[in-house]
């Protein structure tokens, strides 16, 4: 957790997708900087790992012994450390579309995830995540592709606050349409947010059986937040 007074150490700063991203260390944690705005941090990583915690007990070994996971946003890897805790995870795929966030989980954080990206069950893909969603939608719809379980939309800080313009996409009928289509039956899908918000909530609400809405304090005293939203049957 951060000190008064802890000056942040740069350690690399790169053009991204759509601007400046960096990695910084302040003490003994991480931080992620997006265009100048804090994206992620390690001390902020309780929710994130909560969201994926309940969501996977929710599915009982009788009816559900292996699961597939489906992450849009690697981050610091605290999601994908989660799922990869439960033994009956036999995959988890994570689509990152910066270059970068994948290096620096592997040079810096592999330490903060438990080198959680050295799992034979990992996939990371170096991609949009509705580049993502749309092709594993298409190959469900075919036959040549298995359906998930779980689908983790953590790009953003929330509809609110997106780090790409295109993302707002995950928070539509069309996006939420394409990750129904990549559930299994019954399946889960969860949206990380840093508040309430009325909005996504209300067309959660409309595209899914039954929706939770779930705040985690972090470590920092602030809270994070998420939703889980089960597909119909």
């Amino acid at each position: 957790m951060i000190r008064p007074g802890e000056v942040a150490e740069v350690l690399e700063r790169v053009t991204g997708t759509a601007g400046e991203i960096q990695i910084q260390k302040r003490g003994n944690d991480y931080e992620i900087i997006y265009n100048g705005v804090l994206l992620m941090a390690t001390y902020n990583g309780a929710s994130e790992m909560a969201a994926v915690k309940e969501a996977l007990e929710a599915f009982s070994p009788r009816n559900h012994y292996f699961l597939r996971v489906l992450m849009g946003g690697l981050g610091m890897g605290f999601s994908l450390k989660e799922a990869l805790q439960f033994p009956r995870v036999e995959k988890v795929a994570v689509a990152e579309i910066e270059p970068a966030v994948i290096r620096w989980n592997y040079k810096w954080l592999y330490s903060v995830n438990k080198s959680a990206l050295y799992d034979s069950r990992t996939d990371v893909i170096n991609a949009d995540f509705y580049e993502v969603l749309d092709q594993e939608a298409r190959g469900i719809s075919e036959g040549s592709s298995i359906p998930y379980h779980l689908v983790v939309v953590d790009t953003d800080n929330g509809s609110s606050w997106l780090s790409l313009p295109s993302n707002r996409v995950f928070y539509s009928r069309e996006g939420l349409g394409l990750i129904n289509k990549c559930l299994v039956p019954e399946g889960i899908a969860c949206f990380w947010c840093s508040q309430r918000e009325a909005d996504l909530e209300a067309l959660l609400e409309n595209n899914f059986a039954s929706i939770s809405f779930r705040k985690v304090r972090e470590s920092t005293g602030k809270e994070g937040c998420y939703y889980l939203a089960r597909r119909p049957t």
